[in-house]
């Protein structure tokens, strides 16, 4: 994460700033984030959370002030900003972050973004776990070794969250319109592939693994969700090269930055499934705010096809129909991230 120095007092901060007169709050926070910090990307519309601290105005009053936070996926480091000389950046890990900061709900909300802990997932298998607590130990590993292996699953399941994932910032950079777009859609393109032999390998495991740590159809549903989620990402990319699209409306960047940030929280979701019963509660808060994502995305798709068929409902028919088509695969990514959820959801309610 990365934090600057305030101008006066020299601690440790957000970029942050007064909203502006008629900008969205999320599009706000990446203009204070550029002129504070030097970093420009991706930035999700949908809020992690929101603290209060005390701001000293000019007139000497001390005031408490509200700030909602909104995660920001970092594409590039300027080496020039407005506020270089007036402020330090540096990059630190989730916990050195929460160290620094002043703020106690600030604190809380960097921990929550990923904490490491859950990050370390248990890596002994049941029949391990049951061994020690029954004390045979010995007589029991003999007996496993006898037993047909359990799969490489959870090690499959992270491994397709980072094409996931890898996808997902491709298709943010993209809608965001930096770089060559070609460059992007060959990415997408790329991670997809990365992701069908994944998912093949993973059937494959299925089919010869006697011992599963979960329901075969529990298995190939979540990463079946997962693939999905790729798949229209790469359908995506497919409409915008076949029509020339190079810029984007507001709320297809928007839709876009909620696909990056769905696909972090999936990607720090999947390490926790190799001991549900301890990561339960967490695994639970990332499927809620995926779900919440979706909702917002439902609405953000709304608002872009009505904003579309108003400018082109006098003489310009094609152009809507290319633009809701866009809006189309956008919102059945951010479907397909709610699937994701409810997979994840259903493993938990059956081993937690």
């Amino acid at each position: 994460m990365l934090l600057v120095t305030s101008r006066e007092s020299k601690r440790w901060v957000i970029p942050k700033g007064n909203p502006q007169a008629g900008t969205p709050p999320h599009i706000a926070a990446a203009v204070e984030a550029e002129d504070e910090a030097g970093v420009v990307g991706v930035v999700c519309p949908t809020p992690l959370g929101s603290y209060r601290y005390r701001k000293r105005r000019g007139s000497g009053a001390s005031l408490m002030a509200d700030v909602d936070v909104f995660p920001l996926a970092v594409s590039d480091e300027l080496a020039e900003w407005k506020e270089q000389s007036e402020r330090e950046r540096r990059w630190f890990s989730l916990a050195e972050a929460a160290e620094c900061v002043e703020e106690p709900d600030l604190r809380d909300l960097i921990r929550s973004f990923g904490a490491s802990e859950f990050n370390k997932a248990a890596q002994r298998d049941m029949l391990s776990i049951v061994a020690e607590k029954s004390k045979v130990g010995p007589m029991f590993a003999w007996f496993q070794r006898l037993l047909p292996k359990t799969g490489g699953f959870f090690e499959l399941f992270e491994a397709h969250a980072v094409a996931l994932v890898a996808a997902a910032d491709a298709t943010g950079r993209l809608f965001q319109g930096t770089g060559k777009s070609a460059d992007h859609i060959r990415e997408i393109y790329e991670r997809e592939h990365d992701a069908d032999e994944i998912i093949r390998q993973t059937l494959k495991e299925v089919r010869q693994t006697f011992l599963t740590p979960f329901d075969r159809g529990a298995i190939t549903s979540l990463i079946g969700a997962m693939d999905n989620a790729v798949d229209e990402m790469q359908a995506s990319a497919s409409a915008v090269d076949l029509y020339q699209i190079r810029t984007f409306s507001p709320e297809m960047r928007d839709m876009a930055a909620i696909i990056v940030d769905a696909a972090r929280l999936v990607a720090e979701a999947m390490p926790l499934l190799r001991d549900v019963a301890r990561n339960g509660g967490r695994l639970h808060e990332l499927t809620e705010r995926l779900v919440r994502m979706e909702g917002h995305a439902d609405e953000i798709h709304s608002a872009g096809l009505k904003s579309a068929f108003e400018r082109h409902r006098d003489g310009k028919p094609i152009e809507f129909i290319v633009e809701r088509e866009i809006f189309k695969h956008l919102e059945r990514i951010a479907d397909a991230f709610e699937d994701v959820a409810n997979q994840i959801d259903s493993i938990v309610i059956d081993h937690a």
